[in-house]
């Protein structure tokens, strides 16, 4: 789950971390009495879950009230197109913030490290920039240090990676506040990344975080009841809010083949093997292990809903979840909702052959398919 950076920024200053003077508006009015209030010039930002936002054309220093009542005019209550949301996502706050004299921009940011089962911090020079850029044309402007949560963030690593940053002596308690602070709320709050970007060294050589974001994990989310009434639905994919809504694990992709899959494993398989056939998946769907015939209808109901599906593959592996109770949701979907793209369906396990009558027995036009190469290949075909 992400949040504004805005939140972000409450969140950076709960835990002493420096950030612009700044007020959230909705309207018009209150974006201009804001710059009335702080006077000019000042920064305005649009409030959306991207990144890429200032070559999208949504941040603007404005230097007098007409400037700041035409760009708010402009982007308030539209779409923001950036590089991260081709799709666009709406603008309904933005952020107004005194402008800072930035004398230099670092990189802060840390994400978790499966590979490794730690927190790594990772650092630059070039704040500002793309992170992803950096790490693919100048790898070695990244400096990383990893951090054992059993053991906790301790003054040598900070130092470690400061040393390395070549920043200068009497600046290095300011710079472990900022590290400190972002670890606290990292291993807190069950965050999966935070970065601020860019950190900036202001003329008074004092660190200043002029953007931040946070992305949490979603499956902590039960225990973070301060972090879940953060959670704007407006910018979220509304299909993945409403497979929240019903217990099911789905993740909106770019490609054509809508998938329903009873095992996050299985999912990930069946997704796999879609591409091995030439084709693209439209989503990752997992009903889980206990799926009901509820749970079926509504995410078939789901993935109906994306207008790029061109054809659905339905694998389901019996176990807990038996393929005669997947079935009968599939029917029930139906007389709901109008499938106008082909199906294909691979039942295996418990209860396969009750299954397979029940969807005989339907009115649907349904593709059946021997095994999971052989439903791959039949999406792929039926689409072409």
């Amino acid at each position: 789950m992400k949040i504004h950076e805005y939140q972000a920024k409450d969140l950076l200053k709960q835990h002493n971390i420096n950030t612009p003077k700044g007020f959230v508006a909705g309207s018009l009015e209150d974006a201009l009495n804001t710059t009335d209030t702080m006077g000019f010039p000042c920064v305005i930002k649009a409030q959306v879950h991207a990144g890429g936002r200032g070559k999208a054309g949504g941040i603007k220093l404005v230097k007098n009230k007409g400037e700041a009542e035409t760009f708010v005019k402009s982007i308030l209550h539209t779409n923001l197109v950036t590089i991260q949301s081709p799709a666009g996502q709406p603008i309904n706050h933005v952020l107004i913030e005194e402008p800072c004299a930035i004398e230099k921009e670092l990189y802060l940011g840390m994400v978790v490290d499966r590979e490794f089962n730690k927190v790594c911090i990772i650092a630059s020079l070039e704040g500002g920039m793309e992170i992803e850029e950096i790490a693919v044309n100048s790898p070695e402007k990244i400096i990383k240090q990893w951090i054992d949560v059993s053991v906790g963030i301790r003054d040598y690593h900070i130092r470690n990676l400061y040393d390395r940053l070549f920043l200068p002596a009497d600046m290095y308690k300011g710079f472990a506040n900022c590290v400190i602070g972002l670890y606290n709320i990292f291993v807190n709050n069950d965050v999966s990344l935070i970065e601020i970007n860019p950190l900036a060294i202001n003329s008074e050589n004092v660190f200043v975080a002029l953007d931040a974001k946070i992305v949490f994990d979603d499956n902590a989310l039960y225990r973070l009841p301060h972090i879940l009434k953060l959670m704007d639905k407006l910018q979220e994919n509304h299909r993945e809010v409403l497979a929240q809504e019903h217990n099911l694990n789905y993740i909106a992709l770019d490609g054509n083949i809508g998938c329903l899959v009873n095992g996050a494993g299985l999912a990930m398989s069946t997704m796999d093997i879609i591409k091995y056939a030439g084709g693209e998946p439209a989503n990752f769907l997992d009903v889980g292990g206990g799926a009901t015939k509820d749970n079926v209808k509504e995410a078939l109901k789901i993935i109906l809903d994306d207008n790029k599906v061109q054809a659905i593959l339905i694998n389901v592996l019996g176990g807990i979840a038996r393929c005669d109770v997947i079935a009968n949701g599939i029917v029930d979907a139906a007389k709901e909702v109008t499938i106008n793209v082909p199906i294909i369906v691979r039942l295996e396990g418990t209860k396969v052959n009750e299954g397979r009558a029940i969807l005989k027995e339907s009115s649907l036009e349904i593709i059946s398919a021997s095994d999971l190469l052989d439903a791959a290949n039949k999406a792929v075909q039926s689409i072409k």
